[in-house]
């Protein structure tokens, strides 16, 4: 049984644009309170992001890790820190996403079962050519069926997304697995500014 922090269904993502050591998350819940706190480290390889309850960094909820260093087809294991269960996979689709982003999500046995894209074609070529200046945009799409957004709001100093789970009404997205597909988009559109 998973958490039941991670029973939401909206959340924000603040992430400062300018640090050099540290890419620091602050994940917000629609009353304004945090809900989680995630940190990765700059110049990685190999990218080991881990999401926590707070601050703090004493209670580790989730451990997103790439299984590969540097790959452009790369896939991302999702595991809860307190189970040692694997939830899930997010593998990028490498040559789609050159001109718009697209995510496989996969289950525990990485057999897939949705897809994470973005929103336009039109909009992503834009957004390659005017360096970042139109916010993105995914839908999270599961079994066929529409379960989330992730909206980039554009803000110079400080990253605001919206991961909202809403149209998750059947509950057939596990939200851990949605949370660390807000965050693996996060950091890695970090990487590529």
């Amino acid at each position: 049984m998973a958490d039941p922090r991670f029973d939401v269904q909206t959340l924000t993502i603040r992430r400062k644009i300018f640090s050099l050591t540290n890419f620091k998350f602050h994940l917000y819940d629609p009353s304004g309170k945090l809900a989680f706190y995630s940190e990765m480290k700059a110049f990685k390889l190999k990218e080991d992001i881990r999401l926590y309850s707070d601050e703090s960094m004493t209670e580790e909820l989730l451990n997103i890790h790439a299984r590969t260093i540097i790959d452009f087809s790369a896939i991302y294991d999702v595991m809860d820190s307190k189970t040692g269960e694997k939830v899930g996979a997010l593998k990028r689709k490498g040559m789609q996403s050159m001109i718009k982003d697209e995510w496989a999500i996969l289950d525990n046995n990485d057999a897939e079962i949705g897809i994470i894209a973005e929103d336009s074609m039109p909009l992503a070529l834009l957004r390659r050519f005017l360096v970042n200046l139109i916010p993105q945009s995914y839908d999270f799409t599961l079994r066929g069926t529409m379960v989330g957004t992730f909206h980039q709001n554009f803000n110079p100093f400080v990253e605001k997304i919206t991961l909202d789970f809403s149209a998750d009404t059947g509950h057939i997205l596990d939200h851990r697995l949605g949370i660390a597909a807000g965050l693996l988009l996060s950091a890695l559109e970090r990487r590529q500014r």
